[in-house]
């Protein structure tokens, strides 16, 4: 059984550190410390973690030894027409290699969803690769995330395996918890049709592409053409609303003129 609760104690916290290793293959330099995570609970964040039960050693609740995922974020303040607003950056999410592709990344956002709005909190936000099929269809097709920004080379140069060398471009998720958009799509409803003016796809091969010296200049080519049409894209005000997946698993962003109900 597998339980999403917030962590709790040093020994769940460490855990959260070597998950994050493990995930990225991260550079010692580049890893976030326990200290961070305790701190990032006591100043109105997040750290939730994923336990499975079901493994040797568990305890009935979970504990440090069943932890197979984990999504920690920062309390930040926006500043929108001279009044602040606070909201919640989700910095990390990551599921044990054995535990994916069951919708673990889904729920753990979900829980971070429910913890803010009980504490009025409307707004979450994170970053996320360009490049990263499965991220790009978690955050805006089955939460309702939509996108309006993009950065480049936002980290700097990374360690970690996934990013293949490339430079580090990051698309900004904004997650209007309480929104018409995110409570119709998480309640499997139909969202307000919009036309679409502008499709960036990104193909499936790109993980191979990015995983091999020979061809990364392809995965490279990739990133530098999209990152012209986001760009150019957002300069006119159009954002990201859906994101789908072809039979071959090619994924493509559509992207169309906003509604005021999908910005609130």
């Amino acid at each position: 059984m597998i339980l999403i609760r917030s962590c709790a104690g040093f020994e769940e916290l460490e855990a959260c550190v070597e998950l994050q290793i493990e995930t990225w293959g991260l550079d010692p330099s580049e890893v976030i410390p326990r200290k961070s995570f305790f701190l990032a609970q006591r100043i109105g964040g997040q750290v939730i973690g994923a336990f499975d039960t079901d493994i040797p050693g568990a305890a009935p609740a979970g504990n440090a030894k069943s932890m197979v995922g984990f999504a920690m974020s920062l309390p930040g303040v926006k500043t929108s027409s001279g009044e602040p607003r606070p909201y919640l950056h989700s910095h990390m999410l990551a599921v044990r290699e054995s535990h994916r592709n069951r919708g673990l990344g889904a729920q753990l956002k979900l829980r971070q969803r429910l913890e803010a709005l009980s504490r009025n909190l409307r707004l979450m936000e994170w970053t996320f690769d360009p490049l990263e099929i499965k991220n790009a269809y978690l955050n805006i097709h089955k939460l309702g995330a939509i996108v309006r920004c993009y950065h480049v080379n936002f980290y700097g140069v990374s360690s970690s395996r996934l990013q293949g060398g490339l430079p580090t471009d990051r698309l900004v998720a904004e997650w209007n918890l309480s929104s018409s958009r995110v409570m119709a799509i998480l309640a499997g409803k139909p969202t307000v049709p919009f036309k679409v003016e502008e499709r960036i796809s990104v193909p499936a091969s790109i993980y191979q592409w990015k995983a091999s010296e020979i061809h990364r200049e392809r995965a490279m080519a990739v990133q530098l053409d999209n990152r012209c049409k986001f760009q150019s894209a957002f300069s006119r005000g159009l954002v990201v609303l859906s994101f789908t997946r072809d039979a071959e698993g090619n994924g493509v962003f559509e992207l169309g003129s906003p509604t005021q109900a999908e910005m609130d």
